[in-house]
């Protein structure tokens, strides 16, 4: 992402990098993420968030108390500020962000044609957007469909940090209003992406914390087969992100009938194996629970089973292999696997 050196032109620009200091100490302070207060939704107690994403980069060294070296560890590169005099560092928490400061770096955002540029200011206003006030102005500043738009940037690094800055503005529920209408694009990054890529891991993170509430779970219709053929072919990491989505999606009565009719690879139910991660195997069980606890109608189910290649056939039918699959993890070490797998069963 660039060697730090600051072309001439350039030069002067150190001085919008100080106006918010401080912002990566407390950038995970989960409750801090109020302003449309994120919470749960009743009928999903179960339902996971991914949380506030700080990006991180330790490339390029910076002078104390700029910008990025509080917020993300890199420089931001764009046109100064006319009322900043060159070197001036203007300290100032960014949980309480001054408006224009937030403006000039919308502004870089729109007006930079350097890719290392682009990724280093949407660093910051990630970090930035880990704070309610920030993410209440970003909103206010049309900042969301600013960063939304470089989801088609042809550089991935650029895409990863624009899903990073989106999903720590998707913490506010007013900011999801606006987010919602990327769903599409967001699934079609994870289908034409490389698998395990940093690219889809970003983007599950962030439709997880669009999905930890059933408003805007509809949206994800469409995404049940994806996100089940990625449990069968992804590594550890994105096999968590994408059970978590499907364990918040389950967790809803309405989507039933959306996920059970889903086409599902046969080779999901494997999963449920001793071999397999136990942080993942949990979700997997979490999911599988919600899926039992649906009781469909003698009709339904009839109907299903005639549907080739189905969930329902692969993990709810009496021919599914999943029950002998479940005995088996009866004796499995972990005891909350032992458990989850006991409160399947009976």
């Amino acid at each position: 992402m660039g060697d730090g050196s600051i072309t001439p032109r350039f030069g002067n620009m150190r001085a919008l990098l100080g106006i918010v200091a401080g912002a990566g100490a407390s950038y995970g302070l989960y409750k801090l993420i109020s302003g449309g207060s994120f919470k749960k939704n009743k009928k999903s107690a179960s339902n996971e968030s991914a949380g506030v994403r700080r990006s991180e980069s330790g490339e390029v060294p910076l002078p104390p108390g700029s910008l990025l070296a509080r917020v993300s560890g890199l420089d931001v590169v764009c046109p100064r500020p006319v009322n900043v005099a060159s070197g001036e560092v203007i300290p100032q928490s960014s949980g309480a962000l001054d408006p224009q400061h937030l403006k000039m770096l919308l502004s870089c955002l729109k007006t930079s044609s350097d890719p290392p540029d682009r990724c280093r200011i949407l660093l910051t206003l990630g970090n930035s957007a880990a704070f309610t006030v920030n993410q209440n102005l970003i909103r206010e500043f049309e900042g969301i469909h600013i960063i939304a738009g470089f989801l088609c940037d042809p550089l991935a690094e650029v895409r990863v940090q624009t899903l990073n800055a989106l999903n720590n503005l998707c913490m506010n529920i007013q900011n999801q209003e606006q987010i919602k209408v990327y769903v599409p694009q967001l699934l079609e990054l994870i289908e034409m992406s490389p698998v395990n890529s940093d690219l889809q891991l970003a983007a599950l993170r962030l439709l997880t914390n669009l999905s930890v509430t059933d408003k805007h779970q509809h949206l994800l219709k469409k995404s049940i087969t994806l996100l089940l053929s990625l449990l069968v072919v992804s590594k550890e990491t994105l096999q968590i992100q994408a059970s978590k989505v499907l364990v918040n999606l389950s967790s809803n009565p309405d989507m039933m009938d959306d996920i059970v009719q889903a086409q599902a690879p046969a080779s999901v139910v494997l999963l449920f194996d001793s071999r397999t991660a136990t942080a993942v195997l949990l979700r997997l069980l979490t999911f599988a629970g919600n899926l039992k606890a649906w009781r469909p109608s003698v009709q339904v189910a009839d109907e299903l089973r005639r549907t080739q290649d189905c969930l329902f056939r692969v993990m709810l039918d009496e021919s599914s292999q999943l029950h002998g699959r479940l005995v088996q993890l009866l004796s499995h070490p972990d005891a909350e696997i032992q458990s989850q797998v006991a409160r399947i069963l009976t």
